[in-house]
Formats: structure tokens, sequence, C-alpha cells
């Protein structure tokens, strides 16, 4: 598929269908998260990859209003939580090269590990679309976040983003909504040339 297509199809899908996806096509997906960009290549990120039934169902319970509003998303048969790393960026800047040997969070302009972990979880999100599957990026309530991290034994030190399901479109799959189509912004009103305010 065009790398164009694969932008202009990509969309959060919620409806899927119980067909399982082939071992490989799943590494395919969770390979591309790490072909991600992150500051300092500290690649401060990890997955969290629930492809068993049973791993899946210990999930749900974390996630209930995902479960109550759209039930469907349960039939996906891949779940991933990307997980960001902050002590991976503060140990990476320490080193020689880079020069902050404080450790200083405050030197960051931005949360790197977050953001670095967010363009690993698109990369997943784009490459689902390009295998021919839908995928949807959800959060995860701060109530539910220790309970999680007990359930899955994943430390402290990582923060989850959130959820990714994905798998193969429900055959029934609703049609987008007119009022999302209609919500989509105009480059023109977010694209500023030059200046701030320019848009032509």
């Amino acid at each position: 598929m065009e790398f164009s297509e694969v932008v202009r199809r990509r969309r959060m899908i919620r409806h899927y269908s119980d067909k399982p996806l082939a071992p490989e096509v799943t590494e395919r997906i969770l390979a591309s998260a790490l072909r991600a960009p992150s500051a300092g290549f500290s690649q401060g990120w990890a997955f969290l990859a629930l492809t068993d039934a049973a791993d899946r169902a210990r999930f749900w319970p974390f996630v209930p209003t995902r479960v109550e509003n759209t039930p469907t998303m349960q039939d996906a048969p891949l779940v991933v939580v990307p997980l960001a790393h902050k002590a991976t960026y503060l140990e990476r800047y320490a080193e020689p090269d880079k020069g902050w040997e404080d450790r200083a969070e405050a030197r960051w302009p931005a949360p790197y590990w977050y953001i670095d972990t967010g363009m690993a979880s698109l990369l997943m999100l784009l490459s689902a679309v390009d295998e021919g599957l839908g995928a949807c990026f959800f959060g995860i309530m701060p109530e539910h976040l220790q309970p999680f991290r007990g359930e899955f034994g994943v430390p402290d030190a990582y923060a989850p983003l959130g959820g990714i399901t994905i798998g193969y479109r429900a055959d029934d799959l609703p049609p987008q909504s007119p009022r999302t189509r209609d919500r989509r912004r105009d480059p023109r009103e977010v694209v500023h040339r030059g200046q701030w305010g320019r848009h032509a």
C-alpha cells in the first residue's frame, strides 16, 4: 500500500472480528515501533504485547469505559500497551557526549520519553493499516494504572501511555460519522507560513 494511502486510511477502529493474526504479522507490527525516532537514540520505551486470550481478558477490567461503550474492542487479537521510561533518557543525557550529569528533568524542554513512545505507537497504528488491519489507541485512566501495573508486573518506573488494539475490522463496521469528517481542521487554519497568523 502506498504510504499516502496508509495515512489517508488510518482511523481509530473500535469494532473487530475475532479472526486471529498470523504471528509474523504481529511481529512486524511490534518491530515497526522500534524504528521510531528517539532523543539521543535513547529508545526509552517498552511494549507489553498481549496476544493470548487469557492475558487480554486480564487487561480489559482496567479500561471499563472501553468495555462498556465499545465491547467489540475485546475481540481484537492483539493489545499493546506502550510504556515510557524516563530514567533511560536522564541516564543517556548524562553520558559524556551530552553532558547533563545532574540528570535534571528541568533541562528538558518537553518530556521526550512520552513524545518518543507516542511516535512508536503511531508507527504501530500505521503498520496495522499497511497490513490491512484496524487499530485504536485509547487511554487508561489514572485510577487504574497501579492495579494494571500490579496485575502485569510492570515496574513503577515505566509509565503506560494507554492501550492499542489491533485486528481485523468487523464486517459490520459502522461508517465514519459525518461529524468526524466535518470536524477535521483545514490546513489553512493550522499551518502558519513564515509568521504566526499568516496562512497563505
